[in-house]
Formats: C-alpha cells, structure tokens, sequence
C-alpha cells in the first residue's frame, strides 16, 4: 500500500484497504471555523448526542471574518463561541488566540503523522505536509464528525510526484505547486490523493511543503501528502505534537499515476485569472500592470513568507497607486515578525500589516477589489469574483514575485529588482 492506503486502513481498524473501498475511520481532529460551524452547530443535535465526542479532538477557528467585519459575521462568530463554551472545547482559537486555521494548528501542534484529519474547509489538506491525512468535508460531515468521532471515505486512487533537483533562486513551493497544477490542471487529481517523494523532498522547507499540500485541492486532490522525514519530525517536536505515527510507502506501492518533476526546472510562476491551472512564466508576464498586492494567506502567511516580503520591500517602495496588504498568519508569526523588525521595513515601503485574518483572499474584507482591478496575491484561489468584482482580476503568485510586483507595479520577477540595484 502507499501512504495514504496505510493511514486510512489504520484508521479504520484494517489490514488494508484498496481505491474506490468505502470505509468508516476514526478520526483525530475535527476543524470548523466562523463560516463553516454555525452550520454544523445547527445540525448537531440531530445525530441525538449529548455532547461532542471528544472536547480535544474538535478544533474551532473563526479566521474568516475576523475581528468581526460587520452584524452578520458578529452572529456566526457569537454561535460558535457559544458552542465552544458549552462543549469546553479546548481548541477554540478567537481574536488575541488565532490564526487563520491552517497555520494555527501546526503551530500548536494539533496534529501529528498519521492523524485523520477532516475539516469543514477546502484547504483543510494543509496537514498532509505533516504525513498526515487530512481533507476538506461539508458542514454536515463536520457535524457527524464532531458527534461521533468518526467519517465515511471512499478510498481515493492515488498520484505520485517524484521529486528531485534543488530549487533556484527566489523559486519556492507555490511556484512547484502552481507548475504542477499548471501541468495536471484544476481536475487533474480530482478525489485523488497526490503523494510527494523523492530525493527533492528533503530540499524542500516544512513551509514549502505546507503551501504545496495546501494547494493540492486546487488540482482537484482529495490530499495532499509528504512522506516524514527528518524535518518533519523537529517541526512536530517544536510545535509539542503528539507522538507521530510514521508510515511508509510500500516499495511495490500501486499509484493510478507517476509524475516526475525536476525542481531545479521550476521557473517563478504566476497563476492568470480566472483558474490556478492558467499558469505562465512571471518573465514572460511584465506587461500586466496591477493595483493591489496581497501577501498572506492560509497558503503563503508563515514567518518564512514574511521574511521574503521583507527581502524584497527592504529599502524600496511601494509603487505609487499600488496597495500592499501583508497579513501575517496566526499571532505568533505576526510577534516574530515585529520582533524581527519586519514590520518597519513593510510600513517604511508603504505597505500595511493587518492582523491574522482569512479575509481578502475569499473577497470577505481588507481588500476588496473595484471593477477592472488587478491584484497579485499569495492566497490559493483566482476564481471570477474571488476577491471582489466580477470584473476584478487576481493573479497568484509567490511572496518574492508579489512583493516585487508591489514595488513596479507590475507582475515582476524579482530578479529584475537586482538588474535594477546594480
């Protein structure tokens, strides 16, 4: 079997499992947040439990519309704050707590390898970067969850991506997951697991395995999942998570489909309206002038993001007529990155920092897009109307490429700035 066949057979108390199997596992973290839960609250009582079935296997996060945008996003939030307290949910994570969900749990370390993870989010398949399986469920799947601890899967095939080479300059993991779905496209690895291995495995950053498992649901996957490995290993250590759960890809593994990928061949890559899989060279892109720039996201909001803005932003400006919103990810990275003097370099070139919040990426608030706008961003979707108007565009792209768009005003590689400086 291959990872994802051996975490779900362990789940759900089987020797094995195969592709298309129905099966019912058990589960170790359920995850909602301020848009997703008041749903599920509302349902639970129907499945004629007291209580949920483990006040510290149930996470809840309002990220999406906080600090509350308006009355409507107040109520959600006041639902779900009020479940919390009567279910003594210990994960409950609001503003001076939180983070945007997909950040926010790593760091707390809230889950391990091996888990089953299901969440009431699409990019709930973040966590398979920890060796994990993790996936994005509906409000009512949340709700059983939460009342019985356990979930119906069916068994996805699954599509390996064997990974070797080292990444360039600039190049990170949203370039390598932009090039893949640019490859496979938005249905390529539909209710498919993708699994990542390979010598280039080891030369990608927890972070970068982070961006890339998160953006596995934008080519369709049902997870996204890298093997454990060292690295994997200290980050769980660091974040106190529970004892991990490491299992291996069988040598004689079956995979639906192989893909091989070259890292030292990724190029900085950029995303065109109005699908993830309408990918280009961000070389080949410098005529397309932009209005705004969002740096941030459960996608691309880690101290590593920050520091790459930073990298870029240090002693420039932003460019006249542009906005620079940067948005670190959970409170913690946002104290490392004022402790760091990160936040002096973003304002000293124009930008603004706002406090952990989902909210432009999904156009809920903090970036709303006029009609004819462009904005380059690092959030994961660059659907019609996602951030604003339907007549608005956004582009996706990596911290470097976007911060370096701030400053011209134009999608620009930052390789560009350096021809500049000299």
């Amino acid at each position: 079997m291959n990872m994802t066949e051996k975490i779900l057979a362990h789940g759900a108390g089987l020797s094995e499992v195969h592709p298309g199997q129905l099966i019912m596992a058990n589960l170790d973290m359920v995850l909602g947040n301020d848009i997703t839960s008041p749903v599920a609250i509302r349902e639970f009582p129907k499945f004629g439990k007291s209580h949920v079935f483990d006040k510290n296997k149930v996470a809840l996060v309002p990220d999406h519309f906080v600090p509350n945008k308006d009355i409507k996003a107040a109520e959600q939030c006041a639902c779900v704050r009020a479940f919390a307290k009567s279910e003594e949910i210990k994960n409950y994570f609001e503003v001076g707590r939180m983070g945007i969900e997909h950040a926010l749990l790593p760091e707390k370390g809230l889950v391990s390898a091996g888990d089953i993870v299901i969440g009431a989010d699409s990019h709930t398949c973040t966590y398979g970067a920890l060796g994990a399986f993790s996936t994005g469920v509906g409000s009512t799947d949340m709700a059983c969850g939460m009342a019985t601890g356990k979930a119906w899967f069916k068994v996805p095939e699954t599509i390996k991506v064997h990974l070797t080479g080292k990444l360039g300059k600039y190049v990170t993991g949203k370039d390598v997951i932009l090039t893949l779905i640019g490859k496979i496209g938005v249905d390529g690895a539909l209710y498919k697991s993708i699994e990542f291995s390979g010598p280039g495995v080891g030369e990608l950053s927890m972070d970068d395995r982070f961006t890339i498992s998160n953006m596995a649901i934008e080519a369709g996957g049902k997870a996204g999942i890298f093997p454990v490995d060292e690295k994997t290993l200290e980050y769980l250590k660091e974040a106190g998570a529970k004892e991990p759960k490491v299992f291996v890809a069988d040598e004689d593994a079956s995979y639906c489909q192989v893909i091989d990928m070259d890292l030292s061949d990724v190029e900085l890559t950029v995303s065109y309206p109005h699908l993830p899989e309408n990918t280009h060279a961000v070389k080949d892109s410098s005529s397309i002038s932009i209005d705004q720039v969002v740096i941030g996201s459960c996608t691309n909001g880690r101290i590593s993001d920050m520091r790459a803005a930073a990298e870029i932003l240090k002693g420039r400006k932003v460019a006249e007529g542009v906005r620079c919103i940067i948005i670190p990810a959970t409170q913690k990275i946002w104290k490392e990155a004022m402790d760091e003097g990160l936040f002096n370099i973003f304002i000293d070139a124009g930008a603004v920092v706002s406090t952990p919040t989902c909210g432009p990426c999904l156009g809920g608030y903090m970036g709303i897009l006029a009609e004819g706008e462009r904005c380059v961003s690092t959030t994961n979707r660059n659907f019609v109307g996602r951030m604003g108007h339907v007549k608005s565009e956004v582009y996706l792209a990596s911290p470097y490429t976007a911060a370096a768009s701030a400053v011209t005003g134009h999608i620009t590689d930052p390789k560009d700035l350096e021809e500049v400086d000299r």
